[in-house]
């Protein structure tokens, strides 16, 4: 009976209880065969995005919009009559009386045309800036739940085996009190922690559940209604692998620092502030004066004082407008246009340095959990299962119970289960430091433009 328990529960542990290395992985994105990739995964993730189509639209819009404001303006049409007698109201009756059409066009003041344009340029780029970044987010997102799935699937099977162990226990406890040998009380006690773990087992799935429903906002419903019909189509991890990322960890601080001036929000600003400094220029094009020409042509039915049909007659006019009192409009304007300039630097500065804290602080956490991971795997889990293994040959040679076994297996299980939690946190860690420095953008995953181009 003792070989027998001892057998069963060793199998069960067994099969979790090798240590696991920070990344089990050969590739950044991990592929089953048995269902959708965690590449797949934001490669559907990205295309069904509303947020980042909206900010597409967005910029195409802004992009169209400034096209429209860097074109001249309409020219206009004037038609009308000129030097009617108001007595006849004929058009023979004096010389000076004609049908007369003419165009007239404006331009704009300077160079504000081609600031125009530039413009355009500029915050169009604010805005694919904001798709870029809002790229990385998904992509943080879509990883960080997919590694949390992967830890509530490792969770899971770590607390069946518990189950497995709890079971025997229950068995071990019934077979002794029907030979007399425990009381009542133990049966109780065994069930009441089955019955607790299965609680944690119904949690577990909740949350698995949970994780898979907040995927369905990219990935929609009917994804969802398909997985809920095959359980096993969705297999996660809760380690990746991060060459990249840790390449990228070990330069220095100075390089680091300038990693995050390429990141989208930097350059979002970046094209803020080249737009702001268009802006001067253009409001310093408001003290040129605006040329306008226009041309007019007569024509006269009448006969002159002599007699004869009276000439055709065209008129030309060069005009343009002199901004004298600046004071109140364009000086005003032109020291807003500065203002918003170093508002926008003022801008940039605090998301460096926000962008600077957080790269210092997820570094710091990562080095933090490193160390953590350390400890679990040269001390915690090998005095886990010598305990447990010495409790094995304390049971063989009667001076320990089956409920000893029992305890010291669970116990090595909790501290597997919480090695698994750090090993989790630290790439979820990593996930986001993959985020704030652009590793993800090395990754293969092609957002659908980007395969267009």
């Amino acid at each position: 009976m003792k070989h027998h328990l001892i057998m069963l529960g060793l199998c069960s542990a067994l099969s979790v209880s090798a240590p696991l290395a920070f990344a089990q992985t050969d590739e950044a994105l991990i592929t089953t065969n048995r269902g959708l990739s965690l590449e797949q995964l934001i490669s559907l993730a990205l295309e069904n995005d509303n947020t980042r189509a909206q900010f597409s639209a967005q910029s195409q819009a802004i992009l169209q919009s400034g096209l429209a404001n860097a074109t001249l303006m309409d020219p206009t049409i004037k038609v009308g009559f000129g030097g009617v007698p108001v007595d006849s109201f004929s058009l023979d009756q004096d010389p000076m009386s004609n049908v007369s059409v003419g165009i007239m066009q404006k331009f704009d003041r300077g160079n504000t045309t081609e600031l125009q344009s530039e413009l355009a340029s500029h915050q169009a780029d604010a805005s694919a800036s904001q798709i870029a970044l809002r790229e990385r987010e998904v992509t943080m997102q879509i990883t960080q739940l997919w590694l949390e799935l992967g830890y509530a699937q490792q969770a899971e099977t770590l607390l069946n085996q518990q189950r497995t162990w709890l079971n025997q226990l229950v068995e071990n406890i019934q077979a002794n009190y029907s030979l007399g040998m425990s009381e009542s009380q133990d049966i109780l006690a065994s069930q009441i922690k089955v019955s607790l773990l299965d609680q944690k087992l119904i949690a577990n799935q909740q949350l698995q559940f949970s994780i898979k429903s907040q995927l369905s906002e990219w990935l929609g419903s009917q994804w969802l209604n398909q997985l809920d019909a095959n359980q096993s189509s969705l297999h996660a991890s809760n380690q990746l692998d991060w060459p990249r990322l840790i390449d990228v960890l070990n330069k220095n601080g100075s390089a680091l620092n300038q990693s995050l001036l390429s990141h989208p929000s930097v350059r979002a600003i970046d094209a803020t502030i080249g737009a702001a400094e268009t802006q001067v220029g253009i409001a310093e094009q408001a003290y040129s004066p605006q040329f306008g020409v226009e041309v007019m042509y007569a024509h006269r039915q009448a006969n002159n004082m002599q007699g004869n049909p009276a000439p055709d007659m065209v008129s030309a006019y060069l005009t343009m407008d002199l901004p004298l009192f600046t004071g109140n409009k364009q000086d005003k304007a032109h020291a807003a246009a500065q203002h918003q300039v170093g508002a926008a630097k003022s801008m940039r500065d605090a998301a460096l340095a926000r962008l600077s804290a957080q790269l210092h602080t997820l570094n710091s956490q990562r080095q933090h959990t490193l160390t953590r991971i350390q400890r679990y795997q040269s001390d915690l889990l090998p005095q886990a299962k010598a305990q447990r293994k010495a409790v094995e040959r304390g049971y063989q040679n009667n001076s320990a119970s089956f409920g000893d076994i029992v305890t010291s297996s669970i116990a090595e299980l909790n501290i597997q289960l919480e090695q698994q939690r750090l090993l989790t946190d630290l790439n979820i860690i990593n996930s986001q430091l993959a985020s704030l420095l652009g590793v993800f953008e090395h990754h293969q995953v092609t957002s659908p433009n980007q395969a267009n181009q």
